[in-house]
């Protein structure tokens, strides 16, 4: 297997991208009615995905009307493999867009003016999975092993992980570019897989063992999770135009945009199998139990939320721009080159937002959620 310059093609894709940010017309901004009467202010959220149980609180607001409550009509951007969340929102085609930390501040750093105005996800659902005969059971176990990882600014944590148990991605192990699928582990052409714990993992439990003609369960695998292994970096927020935040319209806009999502979330919380219904209704090509593994998952790394959902804490904030400046890729690189400048970050809307959900009655903290056991069908059907 041939080692992989990810990092390295990605940031080279985005500054070609990004370098025809000057040249767009930016978008004028509409003020956002102060409620439901009145013509509905149109919004458009671009998503990092294609349409799944990982955007469900989005979809559950645009359905449920928690948007059209706040005045707001919110259209939903599918994402996809050639779709930038952080630089469509920069080129002023969206008003919002859904971005992992990392990727978002390393297209911050090549120009791209936007903000994390919501942190949805307050922890990371990334996995590196393995046979649980393979004895790998940590970062440091990786050495000598193929590593499969997706690239497109999914590997940060992966490297940083490898890093801190002492090994160079460069020379230490043989990483191989992985589809977004786990077919390459099923298939034993790699040791071990990246997956999300909402996606890529649960495929594996969909799958059937050929020696047993039944699914394979947990007990085969093993996971490393870098949030075990303090590597874990910041995921799923809402990012906002940094240069329109300095219009009243446009923050008015920003916290009920953020209200309406912060409902639509809890309404995923409490409403797992509805909102699952939701996302499959949408279009999503997974299945019925797949999504609702999915739905669980996500609600795993959103609740509890302690400080209020999407609040940016600032230890896990400076750990992600830690990592970022100082983990090194197969070729040297790092993700950042020196500390985020400027307004990179800010929760002065968001607990605009919280104030406003918790006054409709709104539970923001989800202290007593519980996740529930899902039961998954071959293929997730």
């Amino acid at each position: 297997m041939r080692r992989i310059r990810i990092l390295t093609a990605v940031a080279a894709t985005s500054v070609m991208i990004l370098a025809g940010c000057g040249t767009a017309d930016p978008e004028p901004t509409t003020p956002a009615p102060g409620g439901s009467g009145g013509a509905l202010a149109p919004v458009k959220l671009q998503l990092q995905w294609f349409f799944q149980a990982q955007f469900a609180g989005y979809i559950a607001a645009v359905d449920q009307g928690f948007y059209k409550e706040q005045g707001l009509d919110v259209e939903l951007l599918e994402g996809g493999v050639d779709i930038v969340p952080q630089t469509v929102l920069a080129q002023g085609k969206a008003d919002y867009a859904v971005a992992w930390v990392p990727k978002a501040l390393a297209s911050r750093e090549q120009g791209a003016g936007i903000t994390d105005v919501g942190q949805i996800f307050g922890r990371s659902g990334t996995y590196q999975v393995a046979w649980k005969d393979s004895g790998i059971t940590k970062a440091a176990d990786l050495k000598g092993k193929k590593v499969g990882n997706w690239g497109f600014g999914n590997e940060y944590e992966l490297f940083a992980g490898m890093t801190k148990a002492g090994l160079d991605p460069g020379k230490d192990v043989t990483l191989v570019q992985q589809q977004f699928d786990m077919q390459a582990l099923l298939k034993k052409e790699i040791d071990a897989a990246q997956a999300m714990s909402y996606n890529e993992y649960a495929q594996l439990l969909e799958a059937k063992n050929p020696a047993t003609g039944k699914l394979y369960t947990a007990d085969d695998f093993s996971i490393i999770d870098w949030k075990n292994e303090g590597s874990s970096m910041l995921q799923d927020a809402v990012w906002a135009n940094t240069e329109k935040l300095d219009d009243p319209a446009y923050q008015q806009q920003t916290i009920k945009f953020l209200t309406g999502t912060i409902q639509g979330w809890a309404f995923c919380r409490d409403n797992a199998e509805k909102c699952r219904d939701l996302v499959v209704a949408k279009g999503s090509k997974l299945g019925k139990s797949h999504q609702l593994w999915q739905t669980n998952e996500t609600n795993k790394l959103i609740w509890p939320a302690p400080g209020g959902i999407g609040v940016i804490d600032e230890a896990a904030w400076k750990q992600t721009v830690d990592i970022s400046m100082t983990t090194k890729n197969q070729t040297g690189d790092t993700v950042l080159t020196k500390a985020p400048e400027g307004l990179a970050f800010t929760n002065d809307y968001i607990n605009q937002a919280i104030t406003a959900a918790k006054a409709a009655g709104v539970d923001v903290n989800g202290t007593s959620f519980q996740p529930t056991t899902v039961t998954l069908t071959e293929g997730g059907a």
